[in-house]
This record gives structure tokens, sequence and C-alpha cells, in this order.
């Protein structure tokens, strides 16, 4: 499969299907979604014409950027600078945040966080305080005015060894980072790093997690042991604990009752409810690795590594309807509705 070629996986139609690009104003002309992909081993964020399928800009950055978040005004992405290939790749790897202009889409500023380094995990809270964590210092940082930040403002230790991702709270109050050779998540406060933190083991290898849409769960991948676990997010205890298929890689929360997994051995999605009972899986032609969702309508945009490819999925119906190719191994994104 090259790059540009439309998705044919489990039964995807044409670039377009289910895709129809929305009018802008009475008698415009069409304007379509944007996603913004980032490509790790591209070393740039690709803006995609979600209708067409069509890169309109590509935006080059260090090798190996990883994690992005976008802000509440899609203003502004920030992308960590993680600087190595995988989590195994030895190397000091990267010590910085990208701030991409969305709407200029260019790489506007760098922020330098040495000496904190291998920067992946990303977060942002619902005043837009941005949050990126550095594994190899298991430290994570806090940035309260990320638009003109020079430095971090804020710091506090993740209590995990190799700590690669995190789950946050709406309010940014609470962290919960996960600690890829300390087989742990760790519950620690971002904004006062003198609070004991709280740790469990929920398998081995936890990587990805969510939080319910009320927050009291806390929804954890443990990737070598092949379990989908919850887990309390207050005291930190596992209430529940469900052995997979295959490897658990990403977890998302979907809506008040399903949770979506993504499983890169056997190049699945499967839906689960919040009580962990499997609903249904969907074989993909890829291997499915970060997922975004679209705001206002069920669709989920599943970055496929090894194809260099966009998989676009209908959460209703559970299906392929779409898809386009990207920049090499494709990795976390975000999709910018026509309409904001």
């Amino acid at each position: 499969m090259t790059r540009r070629t439309v998705l044919m996986a489990a039964g995807a139609g044409p670039l377009t299907s289910g895709l129809t690009a929305t009018a802008s104003g009475t008698g415009g002309a069409a304007v379509s979604d944007v996603l913004v992909v980032v490509e790790k081993s591209g070393h740039a964020v690709g803006f995609y014409d979600v209708s067409s399928g069509r890169l309109s800009r590509r935006v080059a950055l260090p090798q190996y950027p990883h994690e992005m978040v976008v802000d509440s005004r899609r203003r502004f992405a920030y992308v960590g600078h993680y600087g190595v290939r995988m989590s195994a790749s030895v190397g000091e790897g990267g010590s910085a945040v990208f701030v991409i202009d969305l709407a200029g889409r260019s790489l506007v500023r760098t922020i330098d966080t040495r000496p904190f380094n291998r920067i992946h995990g990303m977060g942002i809270d619902d005043r837009d305080r941005l949050y990126a964590l550095s594994e190899e210092k298991a430290v994570l940082l806090g940035f309260d005015t990320p638009a003109t930040d020079q430095a971090p403002t804020r710091a506090v230790p993740a209590h995990g060894l190799k700590t690669h991702l995190f789950a946050l709270s709406r309010d940014g109050e609470r962290a919960f980072v996960t600690g890829l050779l300390s087989h742990t998540v760790s519950l620690v406060r971002p904004h006062d790093a003198s609070a004991p933190p709280l740790v469990v083991t929920p398998g081995q290898l936890p990587e990805s997690s969510c939080l319910s849409r009320d927050e009291r769960t806390l929804y954890v991948g443990a990737r070598r042991s092949s379990a989908l676990v919850a887990v309390d997010a207050r005291t930190m205890k596992v209430v529940r604990s469900r052995t997979v298929d295959g490897d658990p890689l990403r977890v998302y929360t979907v809506d008040d009752e399903r949770l979506l997994v993504t499983d890169i051995v056997g190049r699945t999605l499967t839906l689960y409810s919040t009580t962990l009972r499997r609903i249904r899986s969907l074989r993909l032609e890829g291997i499915p690795a970060a997922v975004s969702f679209h705001p206002h309508r069920p669709l989920a945009y599943v970055s496929q590594l090894d194809t260099d490819s966009v998989a676009v999925v209908d959460l209703d119906r559970f299906s392929v309807i779409g898809g386009f190719g990207t920049g090499p191994e494709p990795d976390s994104s975000a999709l910018l509705p026509s309409a904001a």
C-alpha cells in the first residue's frame, strides 16, 4: 500500500465515503474538517483535508515527535519532542515542546525543557494549562500559560520508572502516570508536589489509561498482562480486571457506557462496556496506534503505523467508512472541525 492509497480495510468504501464536506455559508464553497497528524518517523505534523484525504500542509519538526494536544480554542497544538522512535529505543531523546500555530500551520515556538528529556505524554486541562511528561527523568512538567511560557512553570515527581503517558482530570488537579518499567500507575497532584502519591500495580507494562466521564474510574491497558483494568480513581485500588486478546496499546473513553481499545497484535479495535464486557471488535488493515475523535459526530480517526494511513471509523456502525494515506508512522492526531 502506498501512502496515498485509499483504505479498503473491513469493507471501507471510497476515500470520501461518509465524509461529506460541509458548506461554509449559503452558496459558499465546501469546507472540510481537517485532521492534524503527528508523523513520528516523517518528523513532521501533517494537515489533511478529511473529505478528500489531501495533504494541505506539512510542518517539519526535529526527529521523532510523538504526542500532541490542542487547546480549547484550537489556536495552538503542543507536540512533545520524544526524540527516539520507540520506548525501547536507547538514547537521550528530545527536550522540548513544539508550539504549532493551527491557523498559520507553522511552528511558531519551541519551549526548551532541559534537563527534562524524552518528552512523551502530553495533556491539557479545561483552563488550557499544559502538562508534559519526561520519561527519562520521571517528572511531570506544567506550563500555566503555554502560549507564551519560555520554560516549565512547575514540576512534580511522577513516582514511576520510564514514565510514558498519563491521563489528566479536566481541572488539571490529578494526573495518572503510567510507568513502563515500574509497572505502575501513580496518582500525582500536578499543582501540589507535597501531596503524597497513590501508586497501584494494575498489571505488567501499563501504558495507556483514560478516565471515565465522571472521573471516578481509571481504565488501564496492561500490555504484557493482556488485561484491561478498572481502578478507583480516588483510592487507586483495582476494582475490576479482564483478560483481553492481544496487546492493549491504547484505551479511550467513548461515552458514558463504552471504551475503545487498540490491539497492535490482533490489528483490531474493540469496544468494551465500562464494566469491561466485550461488545464487538473490528479488524483493520494496519497496526492501530493512537485514536482521536470528532467532537460532534460518532467518528474515530485511527492512525495505522505500518501502512502510513488513517482509517476513519463510524462508531455507531463500528465499521471503516474511509481513510487516507499519511507520512511515515502516523501517531497522535486531532480533528479540527470545519465549523470551529
